[in-house]
């Protein structure tokens, strides 16, 4: 009798800029949770979030964890201590590659520590794959040229060196490349860096229940027969959510009772300030509810009971290659979802029927959530054919099945 062959297995040291222990469910799902629980050894190399005077070693998501000291201090010598701290802790590739303790080292957004893992990946014969999750080069030169970076010329020569390493060092000479998106896979792709190579990798959600919406139930966090529509995510400046304030004005020359919920917060103070002065400005103030930040399951309840969910994604060439979670989010909630036509949420919203995609403009957004709103049968079965898309395509266990197929032929070559 043949024995069954066991499921191959790779052993992966993870350099991340992420800190510790992760929060980003790119990392805590589908690395710690799934690729881990289908047997991969996966170790990695990350910066405390909490202060610490010294580095220490840790167990997480059944591998090991190398833990730099790190502090939140906000001085310019602080923040560089901090950076000091990161690349001497990235530094342990070397020691760590050196044996047959690793099949791969994967770089996650680490571009100083990520030069480290090529030369340590070549000396001893490992495979090197790198992560980009964000075009951090392109996002740093851009806030240094719009004014907004609190030191521009050290951001302006962080997004040059960063450049140059990403598409000169490290992409070229990586065996396989994950990015976030098709549009990043193609941009990516434009720089030079053979397409076969590239793995778009979308955000996703994990998902606990199956592929039916969950039930409707009595409203727990909104009133009872209050028309609304909700965000859920940053209210950071940049993030223009100052756009939902004037199609706010026009939802409330239709239907006077509307209500807006922004769940979440700035990082700064002044970003929740700057809404609140527009919406004095706009004559919506009264419209309008903050919730603050939230636990998640509380924020989950406010998406739940909401008629419409949106996500405005301000068109910009660095935010056109993103994957934003909060959609997928709406839709493993089984809500009806309205956004503007960035790539990844177009495709979401095209292949799932899901809601409705419109572009970047005031009138467009607040037509689709009156559309929905005076039609919740639409509504919910758009919200049904979210959730169905959702289990199949972007939760964690199938995009791990993804993940896990490219890991695998670049061991096995």
């Amino acid at each position: 009798m043949i024995e069954p062959r066991a499921h191959p297995k790779f052993r992966l040291l993870v350099l991340s800029s992420d800190s510790f222990p992760p929060t980003r469910v790119d990392v805590a799902v589908l690395f710690g949770e799934e690729l881990a629980g289908r047997g991969h050894q996966i170790d990695y190399i990350l910066q405390s979030e909490a202060d610490c005077d010294r580095g220490y070693v840790t167990q997480w998501g059944g591998g090991t964890v190398w833990v730099a000291r790190t502090n939140s201090r906000n001085s310019l010598l602080s923040r560089l201590a901090k950076h000091a701290a990161a690349i001497w802790n990235d530094a342990r590739v070397f020691k760590l590659l050196s044996g047959d303790r690793y099949d791969a080292i994967e770089v996650k957004d680490k571009f100083i520590g990520g030069v480290f893992a090529v030369v340590a990946a070549r000396l001893f014969r490992k495979r090197f794959v790198y992560w980009l999750s964000f075009p951090f080069p392109e996002f740093y030169l851009t806030q240094a040229r719009d004014g907004l970076a609190p030191y521009p010329l050290l951001y302006r020569l962080r997004g040059l060196g960063f450049q140059f390493m990403l598409y000169r060092i490290l992409l070229p000479a990586a065996d396989h490349v994950f990015v976030q998106s098709e549009e990043m896979r193609r941009q990516v792709a434009a720089q030079g860096i053979a397409l076969a190579k590239l793995t778009a990798v979308p955000m996703g959600i994990k998902m606990d229940g199956g592929s039916s919406a969950p039930v409707a139930t009595a409203r727990r966090r909104i009133p009872a027969g209050q028309p609304c529509f909700l965000y859920l995510g940053s209210l950071n400046r940049e993030r223009r959510i100052d756009f939902l304030l004037r199609v706010l004005e026009r939802v409330l020359r239709h239907a006077p009772d509307a209500k807006l919920y922004l769940v979440g917060k700035g990082d700064l103070p002044g970003d929740e300030d700057f809404i609140k002065q527009e919406a004095d400005r706009l004559g919506v103030s009264g419209s309008v509810l903050f919730t603050g930040q939230l636990p998640r399951q509380a924020a989950f309840e406010y998406v739940q009971d909401a008629d419409v969910c949106v996500s405005p994604i301000f068109p910009t060439p660095i935010f056109n290659l993103s994957s934003p979670t909060k959609l997928v989010e709406y839709m493993a909630m089984g809500k009806a979802v309205v956004a503007n036509t960035i790539p990844d949420q177009k495709l979401l919203i095209d292949e799932s029927g899901c809601g409705y995609c419109v572009p970047w403009d005031e009138e467009a957004f607040a037509d689709a959530i009156l559309a929905l709103m005076r039609a919740p049968e639409l509504a919910r079965s758009m919200g049904e054919r979210g959730r169905r898309y959702v289990v199949e395509h972007r939760s964690y266990g199938a995009i791990a099945t993804t993940v896990e197929r490219a890991m695998l032929q670049v061991v096995a070559a």
